[in-house]
C-alpha cells in the first residue's frame, strides 16, 4: 500500500509551534519543581528563625500536587499555581517589541505560574466565598527566560525576557518579594455604611462557611446593600 504524503504546511507547524509549546510546558514544569523546592526551603528557614522570636508565629509549606504549592505565615496564605497551557501575546505587548523575540518569534511562547494571596483563615476554615488577590504572574519560555507582571515591584522588575533567566537566585528573589508584598498588604475594615445590612441566611451561615465574603481589600462584605434594604 502506497504511503500518502504529509501536508508540508501542517508538518512545519507541528515541528515549529507544536514542538515549541511542548518544550515550553516541560521547561515551565521544571521551573515549578524548583520553585516548590525553594518555597519549602524558605518556609523552613523562616519558621526555624521566627520561633526564636515568637513561637506563636508559624510558617508552613504545603505541597498541593503537581500544579500547586502553598505557603502560610501570620494571617496570610500564598498559593502558587502552574497553568498547563502555553501563551503568547498580541503584537502591542512589550515582549513582541523586544529584539530577543523579534529575531526568534518562537521565544515569544510562555508557560505561566500565577501567585495568589489569600487570608489563611479563608483556607483553614474552608470559606468558599472569600476573595484572593493575584499578586503577580511569572511567564517562562523555552529557554527558561522569563518576565513577571503584577503589582508593586512586579510592575517594573523582571521585565527583560532577553536577560532574565530562571535560576535559583532569581526564583528565590521572586518568592521573597511576594511574601513581603503579602505581609505589607493588610486586612482593612470597610466603611460601616457599606456593611450595615445582612440577611438572615448570611448571619446563620457565619458559624459554618461564612457566606460573608472576606478579602484583605474589602474586609467583611455583605451581599445585601442599602439599595436592596431601604429604611
Amino acid at each position: 500500500m502506497k504511503e500518502s504524503a504529509c501536508n508540508q504546511d501542517i508538518l512545519n507547524l507541528l515541528a515549529g509551534k507544536a514542538s515549541t509549546k511542548q518544550l515550553v510546558f516541560r521547561q515551565t514544569k521544571d521551573v515549578f519543581k524548583e520553585f516548590k523546592a525553594l518555597l519549602k526551603t524558605i518556609a523552613d528557614e523562616l519558621n526555624s528563625n521566627i520561633c526564636k522570636i515568637d513561637k506563636k508565629v508559624v510558617v508552613e509549606y504545603f505541597d498541593n500536587g503537581e500544579l500547586e504549592a502553598e505557603i502560610r505565615f501570620s494571617g496570610d496564605a500564598l498559593i502558587f499555581h502552574m497553568h498547563t497551557n502555553t501563551f503568547t501575546f498580541d503584537k502591542s505587548h512589550f515582549t513582541n517589541q523586544h529584539s530577543y523575540i523579534k529575531k526568534e518569534p518562537l521565544n515569544g511562547y510562555f508557560g505561566l505560574i500565577s501567585m495568589y494571596n489569600f487570608l489563611a483563615d479563608s483556607l483553614r476554615y474552608n470559606r468558599p466565598n472569600d476573595v484572593g488577590h493575584l499578586l503577580g504572574r511569572l511567564f517562562i519560555n523555552r529557554e527558561k527566560h522569563f518576565f513577571v507582571d503584577g503589582k508593586r515591584q512586579f510592575a517594573f522588575m523582571y521585565n527583560n525576557p532577553a536577560e532574565d533567566i530562571a535560576t535559583e537566585v532569581t526564583l528565590r528573589g521572586i518568592i521573597e518579594k511576594t511574601i513581603i508584598y503579602a505581609l505589607d498588604f493588610d486586612l482593612t475594615s470597610p466603611n460601616f455604611n457599606d456593611v450595615q445590612y445582612v440577611s438572615v441566611d448570611q448571619i446563620r451561615s457565619i458559624s459554618n462557611d461564612l457566606k460573608l465574603s472576606t478579602s484583605k481589600k474589602l474586609g467583611f462584605k455583605m451581599a445585601s446593600d442599602k439599595a436592596k434594604h431601604p429604611q
